[in-house]
């Protein structure tokens, strides 16, 4: 088990460095605060093995993690103890990364370490919510259920974001087709036309010149055209992961057709996470700062996040949660209900089913939308390119005339 080196300062008023054992920083920190001294920083003393094992660097695959979950959840049904359920898991484990992962938690377990503490010291390479709801089961001692909950929880996300890429295959498909097919026009067939109508002594039409101009411009730096939208494909992309997050998540907000889908997707990620962490015993504060971790969208992420300290001081969660402007006026009024009635957890899950079905009504709307607009939209830029070949052929012929 690692060693950490945490500055705390203790009920004497004196700050001081302690060395503890622990399976994470985190798990440091919280031993030093049960004990009612107050930390300031932890950091990694002597170096062991598992230290080298990279640890967030990429979460684990969705299907790949339902299946451990889902193998991890029979086994302990069965009544298998958690170090045998791994022993197994391990001999059937095909991924060389997951099962070096594996490994290093069986070997967390056997030193000790509790199996929630284990996961959570692999940072984002595992969801938050799964360690905390761990946690929680480890103090119920309800594994079992804390298990099937959670994969509840993630077969429902998964399920949902598998219709949302298989509704956009084909529109991608389309766009895809006509972004080359304009291509192949403007670096190919439109020169052949520029060449064609050198042999003529005429002037061409300003539309023609400027679409020719282009089209040889496009050939000529073709290397450097691709080299820019890489580039440019690199630094949006690095931004949005920095600076740029929390403003790009917003404008996706607010995407035609497909930002009400982008919100409400959000919305049901908050709620089904937040209803499985209460239903798994965790206090509410912890679960809606977790909860709010599982939003990929940062914008609602991060107001969600905000309301803890209010929930905190004993403000309702329904009206925190208006404050923030963020969550429809249909869902505050379910959990306002929800919490009059001390049946929240059944309310969250009322609301995140609310929103899946709403999500499944927008997405069927918006792709027998999206396909004509595409359509429409690719059919104008390559009628505009027809017009700009053939514009000085009608002018010559009604010359000729």
């Amino acid at each position: 088990m690692p060693e950490f080196i945490v500055r705390v300062g203790t009920t004497d008023g004196e700050i001081v460095e302690r060395t503890v054992q622990a399976a994470s920083a985190r798990a440091a920190q919280e031993e030093f605060q049960r004990q009612g001294m107050h930390v300031f920083t932890a950091r990694r003393g002597t170096m062991s093995l598992s230290d080298f094992i990279p640890r967030g660097r990429g979460a684990i695959s969705t299907q790949r993690f339902l299946t451990f979950n889902q193998e991890l959840l029979a086994l302990v049904k069965a009544g298998l103890p958690i170090l045998q359920s791994f022993d197994i898991m391990l001999e059937r484990q095909r991924s060389p990364r997951f099962r070096v992962v594996l490994e290093d938690l069986r070997e967390q377990l056997k030193s000790g370490v509790a199996m929630s503490d284990a996961f959570a010291s692999y940072g984002s390479m595992f969801p938050p919510i799964y360690s905390t709801s761990l946690r929680a089961g480890e103090r119920s001692g309800d594994l079992e259920g804390v298990l099937r909950r959670f994969l509840h929880y993630q077969k429902i996300i998964a399920n949902l974001r598998r219709r949302v890429i298989g509704a956009l295959v084909y529109p991608s498909v389309l766009v895809l087709l006509s972004v080359t097919m304009v291509f192949v026009m403007l670096t190919f067939v439109i020169p052949k036309f520029a060449e064609f109508y050198q042999g003529f002594d005429a002037q061409l039409p300003l539309f023609t010149r400027m679409t020719i101009a282009f089209a040889t411009a496009l050939r000529h730096n073709i290397l450097f055209f691709v080299i820019a939208v890489v580039a440019a494909g690199a630094l949006l992309r690095r931004w949005i992961q920095t600076t740029g997050r929390v403003l790009w998540d917003r404008l996706k907000l607010h995407i035609p057709l497909a930002g009400g889908i982008l919100h409400r997707f959000a919305l049901m990620q908050f709620t089904q996470s937040l209803g499985t962490l209460l239903s798994g015993g965790t206090p509410m504060v912890p679960a809606i700062e977790i909860a709010s971790q599982s939003v990929t969208n940062a914008l609602v992420s991060e107001k969600i996040a905000a309301i803890a300290q209010n929930v905190r001081e004993g403000e309702p969660l329904w009206r925190s949660l208006e404050a923030t402007g963020v969550i429809t006026d249909l869902a505050v009024e379910m959990i306002k209900v929800g919490e009059s009635t001390g049946a929240l957890t059944e309310m969250l899950a009322n609301v995140s089913e609310f929103y899946d079905e709403e999500i499944e009504a927008r997405l069927s709307r918006v792709v027998a939308a999206i396909e004509p607009i595409i359509l429409i939209i690719m059919g104008g830029v390559i009628s505009l390119l027809l017009y700009a070949f053939y514009l000085p052929l009608f002018q010559l012929s009604n010359v000729a005339q």
